[in-house]
């Protein structure tokens, strides 16, 4: 898990990561001013979405990506990376996604996520 504390770039976004540190559909963990997030690099996209599921309180990011949901892996929720919403039971409630920057080009390229406001 990574923690990222201070900010950098613009009005409420952290830098949270480079753009080589993460793979493709492998959710990583991460924390902004003590909010987990889980990153996710699908579809030629970075997504934030909040990192306990909505069912189970669990992490998001210990789940597997495919079609720009994120499944969790306790009882099979799938949560959409760009609205948040689950796509059908148990999960009843969306969990909050965050908006992301890029700040340069290829893999040392700056990810940075706002947490202080919801995409």
């Amino acid at each position: 898990m990574s923690t990222a504390e201070g900010t950098a770039g613009t009005e409420g976004f952290v830098r949270v990561a480079t753009l080589g540190e993460l793979e493709e559909d492998t959710p990583r963990r991460v924390e902004v001013g003590g909010t987990p997030v889980s990153l996710v690099r699908t579809e030629g996209e970075v997504f934030a979405i909040h990192d306990i599921c909505s069912h189970a309180n669990v992490s998001l990011s210990e789940g597997e990506v495919e079609d720009c949901q994120i499944e969790c892996w306790l009882h099979g929720s799938s949560f959409d990376l760009r609205t948040g919403k689950p796509s059908g039971p148990p999960a009843t409630r969306p969990v909050p996604v965050y908006p992301v920057k890029i700040e340069g080009d290829g893999p040392d390229a700056a990810v940075l996520v706002s947490v202080t406001q919801e995409s």
